[in-house]
């Protein structure tokens, strides 16, 4: 009996101690995100909410949301939220007109060429004298891989061959859906719906890239911050994509998990709320190497070949610092 007295006696100190330390523990740190409203990043920062990974890194998630990827990039350089999902491309001329952002690899995908099964378009040198309706503008990442994989693939020059408008990425699917564009360039994951509605897709962006030379697929698309902001809250910034990482591994593999985000999909359809699933899953990044870097600079190259200063600036070459050199995976 003094025996088992003296047990729980111990079990009482040692709880105490454990509330103690508890309450003692440092409470988690913010960090401010940018968001853009619909997007896909949004499904990451759900899955990382539900698995805790953010009080698990001493993190809390400030969410900011944003009509697109332009008010997130102005919300960054004004000092509003302390990290933003951007390309590689418009970090190093940020960094070429002086600022200090740097980028962290986030998602492999982007978006690819679509077209209708019954239609004209079963290349790429089918668009010649037909129409392409696309996402975002003339300086769009995509679209200018496009020209340049035309270019290779026909000698001609896709901004006169092709009779192209930009639009937002619910009407580029409403005019290749609906027979007003023979084909599409849309993001990936409007294309997820395309295919759904019965379009097909020629060819993705990635393998664009890889018949243009780019072996390794680069990550197009980031978490991008300050330096200063990495210098000054190191822990903060390194929590955040190490929780990044590991909610990726999870969406990667847990099944059970996508159900559970998939309210904040605006996916009511199975056979839709698969294929984005898995198109997802095509794009996640595992890893951030040097080998990254490499692709980035290959891929940067082709870009300013042929979208020129109106997309990459003055200077031809990814600037130095564009990739963080504070993280690796």
């Amino acid at each position: 009996m003094r025996g088992w007295i003296r047990n729980m006696g111990l079990v009482a100190v040692m709880s105490g101690i454990w509330m103690g330390l508890s309450a003692f523990s440092p409470p988690p740190k913010p960090i401010k995100l940018a968001l853009q409203e619909g997007g896909t990043a949004s499904w990451e920062a759900a899955a990382m909410h539900e698995l805790k990974l953010d009080e698990s890194n001493r993190i809390k998630l400030v969410i900011r949301k944003v009509a697109d990827s332009k008010a997130g990039q102005v919300a960054l350089q004004s000092g509003e939220v302390d990290v933003i999902l951007s390309d590689f491309v418009w970090t190093s001329l940020q960094r070429n007109q002086g600022a200090d952002f740097t980028f962290v690899p986030h998602s492999l995908t982007v978006g690819g060429l679509m077209a209708m099964p019954d239609g004209k378009v079963k290349s790429v040198a089918d668009l010649k004298g037909l129409t392409l309706s696309a996402a975002g503008g003339p300086v769009d990442k995509s679209y200018v891989i496009l020209q340049a994989f035309y270019n290779t693939k026909t000698g001609g020059d896709l901004t006169k061959d092709v009779t192209v408008t930009f639009g937002a990425p619910p009407l580029v699917n409403e005019q290749l859906t609906g027979g007003m564009a023979d084909a599409s360039l849309n993001f990936w994951h409007f294309n997820a719906r395309a295919l759904v509605a019965g379009a097909v897709q020629i060819i993705s962006v990635q393998d664009m890239l890889k018949e243009l030379g780019v072996a390794r697929t680069p990550p197009l698309l980031g978490w991008v911050f300050s330096e200063k902001f990495a210098a000054d809250k190191p822990d903060v910034i390194k929590n955040y994509l190490d929780a990044s990482f590991q909610t990726k591994q999870a969406l990667l593999t847990d099944d059970a998990l996508w159900d559970k985000i998939r309210p904040v999909m605006n996916a009511p359809d199975d056979k839709l709320f698969i294929a984005l699933r898995d198109g997802y899953r095509a794009g996640i990044v595992t890893s951030y190497t040097d080998a990254d870097i490499d692709a980035a600079k290959q891929a940067y190259a082709l870009l300013a070949k042929f979208g020129g200063a109106d997309l990459t600036g003055q200077k031809p070459d990814l600037s130095e610092g564009t990739f963080w050199a504070g993280y690796r995976k």
